[in-house]
């Protein structure tokens, strides 16, 4: 006995639909591993349940890198052909709606998960995780402050440095500027 053929239409049965969706997308998410895998490719999968809830694969280092590199592709494709044909309107708005709606993904991304569906353990996790992320932040940031307060001193003592140099050089013009007024004024006389 064989497969049925199974014909292709919306599940009514909430419970059945969850179960399909859930074994479908973690059928969906191996098959992208396994292309990623065999055909050494970059690949990302987004994929939204009827819930809202965001589940995405992805083979490189992040979603984000692999958005831009399609956004900067489609961008060279655009410039080498130029802009769309007068003929076809419909071309330029289906790039414009596939940007937008590209674009929303990554917001959805940026903007992070829905709180209201972790549970206590998640958010403690995640609680950990900002307050270490935070430590993190505020131990570069203090380097960074502490070497652009070195560098102020440097300049601080440079500036110091030049200001005696000038004062010296000042004090020298003026005793020998003295001399040298005196002698300017003796022949002015001469000149006129």
């Amino acid at each position: 006995m064989g497969r049925k053929k199974l014909q292709l239409q919306r599940i009514e049965n909430k419970s059945r639909c969850q179960v399909t969706f859930s074994k479908r997308r973690s059928g969906l998410i191996k098959k992208a591993r396994e292309l990623s895998v065999l055909c050494d490719v970059d690949l990302a999968l987004v994929i939204f349940s009827s819930r809202g809830r965001l589940y995405e694969f992805c083979s490189a280092d992040s979603l984000a890198s692999i958005l831009e590199r399609y956004q900067s592709r489609i961008a060279e494709e655009a410039v080498a052909s130029g802009a769309p044909k007068a003929e076809d309107p419909q071309a330029g708005y289906s790039s414009l709606h596939v940007h937008d709606e590209l674009l929303k993904i990554v917001q959805r991304q940026l903007e992070g998960p829905n709180f209201e569906q972790f549970t206590a353990t998640d958010l403690l996790q995640l609680e950990n995780l900002l307050n270490d992320t935070l430590t993190e932040i505020r131990a570069v940031k203090t380097q960074l402050m502490m070497g652009s307060i070195r560098t102020l001193q440097a300049k601080e003592k440079l500036l110091r440095e030049e200001k005696k140099l000038l004062e010296g050089k000042i004090a020298a013009g003026e005793k020998s500027g003295n001399d040298t007024t005196a002698a300017a004024m003796a022949t002015l006389p001469l000149l006129r």
